[in-house]
């Protein structure tokens, strides 16, 4: 099982999300300006969403398919009648393989990506 602590960090945001400036960084007069959010961050309502988008588009671009009945459970098939499942519950990740070269493979492309 993997430990992923800083998983919503890396949704991006389609629409336009505002904040009030936070405290200690207002400059005198500019106390009314807001500021854009281009990241996610813990708390945003949104966060979730953000990076679950971002994590299906990047398993999609691998070769892994959702399963019907779970969305959070991807499979991608090789040749021969092999497999490899990741089951997502986030801030965890669970991969299932005998083959341990592609469950490196698989780590160091989520690893370059998130």
């Amino acid at each position: 099982m993997e430990d992923a602590p800083t998983i919503f960090l890396h949704g991006d945001f389609e629409e336009g999300i505002y904040m009030q400036q936070p405290e200690g960084f207002v400059k005198k007069g500019k106390e009314n300006l807001v500021c854009r959010l281009k990241k996610s961050f813990y708390g945003l309502k949104q966060a979730p969403k953000q990076w679950y988008q971002r994590f299906n588009s990047f398993m999609t671009n691998l070769g892994y398919c959702k399963t019907q009945d779970d969305h959070c459970v991807f499979v991608k098939k090789f040749d021969g009648g092999d497999f490899l499942i990741l089951l997502l519950y986030v801030p965890d990740m669970l991969i299932v393989k005998q083959d341990r070269i592609k469950i490196r493979m698989l780590k160091k492309a989520l690893s370059w990506s998130f």
